[in-house]
């Protein structure tokens, strides 16, 4: 039971990835309001494929809720009912979340298996919850945290619905990106607690202290990154997608900012890297994390320099995802190396 549990977990939280990972691509491609309802799309569970599907047309059937563009505007079908030769106002409501009436069919796509994703991942951790029941009595904490996390997935799904209804308002963006990672803290929290044998490491006083900085600081260069995009998304509308040399002309503080973190996040992780394999603690994921930083840092130099070649926006958001994952679960090896030194 123990390892269909975690293997749910592992499950839960690769498809938290897949969501981060098709949530980047739907900010670098612009798609963001591909669908813009919530949580269908147009009106459909399967969105559609060409804009004539939104259109309106005499002596077809109309299910309630379904959407179609006229006049710039979306309208919402008030009840089931057959067209007529003209169109009848009276049939359909004014959608009044928003007064984005596009359609894209790229964009429509992306966004929908952005959804998709985040749809599987909410069944997956629902599992999750159901079968952590079978712990209650030996362990209160593991089923307690996995309902937490299914319940926090259906704030976050409640999130993505006001980022749309918003017109991506910046934000709640940023909003929605904490609570993913969140989400991956908690999920990274179970498999750790969860773990039957805990790997034994040499204790560090000043280590814990110092992952707590470096966690910190990946969080704020995160949220950060998160405003960033939003300039250069004002600067897109701007000067066009094609002038890529003029994204960063004038950026905001917070740009500066979160150049001048980076350079701190570095040299905290490669001091932190350094005290691990000058002591010989044992701490392997350490590795990874130098890994990720180097291509992170990569990823940011490629953005400034060569014009956001592409994929590198997404790149950056989803290694930035990695790294806080793995620097929270070496963060819990420092804790609980601590906790076990105190009890010794």
């Amino acid at each position: 039971m123990q390892k269909t549990f975690r293997k749910w977990v592992k499950i839960s939280l690769v498809l938290i990835y897949l969501v981060i990972i098709a949530g980047a691509v739907v900010r670098m491609t612009g798609s963001g309001m591909g669908c813009p309802d919530w949580p269908k799309c147009f009106g459909y569970y399967i969105p559609p494929t060409d804009v004539s599907e939104l259109e309106w047309h005499p002596e077809i059937e109309i299910e309630k809720g379904q959407i179609i563009i006229v006049d710039q505007t979306l309208r919402v079908a008030r009840k089931d009912f057959r067209t007529t030769t003209f169109y009848d106002k009276n049939n359909w409501n004014l959608y009044t979340k928003h007064d984005y009436a596009e359609f894209n069919v790229a964009h429509t796509w992306i966004e929908y298996v952005n959804r998709l994703f985040g749809a599987l991942g909410g069944l997956a951790v629902l599992i999750m919850g159901i079968l952590s029941i079978k712990f209650w009595k030996s362990n209160k904490v593991l089923t307690l945290i996995s309902w937490l996390i299914v319940f926090a997935m259906g704030f976050q799904g409640w999130l993505g619905a006001t980022v749309v209804y918003s017109v991506l308002e910046p934000t709640k963006i940023t909003i929605h990106m904490i609570m993913a990672l969140i989400i991956v803290a908690l999920l990274i929290y179970l498999l750790f607690i969860s773990k039957t044998e805990k790997e034994k490491f040499k204790y560090e006083k000043k280590l814990g202290s110092l992952m707590v900085m470096a966690l910190v600081l990946t969080l704020v260069q995160i949220v950060l990154g998160t405003q960033i995009r939003q300039f250069i998304d004002e600067q897109i509308d701007i000067v066009g997608y094609v002038a890529k040399d003029l994204w960063l002309q004038n950026p905001t503080l917070q740009f500066y900012v979160h150049r001048t973190f980076s350079i701190v996040v570095v040299l905290l992780n490669v001091y932190i890297a350094y005290r691990i394999f000058k002591t010989n603690l044992g701490f392997k994921k350490i590795n990874w994390i130098v890994v990720l930083i180097g291509i992170e840092t990569l990823t940011g130099i490629l953005m400034f320099y060569m014009d956001f070649p592409f994929s590198t926006q997404a790149l950056h958001l989803v290694l930035a995802a990695i790294l806080f994952g793995v620097q929270y679960y070496l963060l819990l090896e420092v804790l609980n190396t601590r906790k076990s030194h105190k009890t010794s």
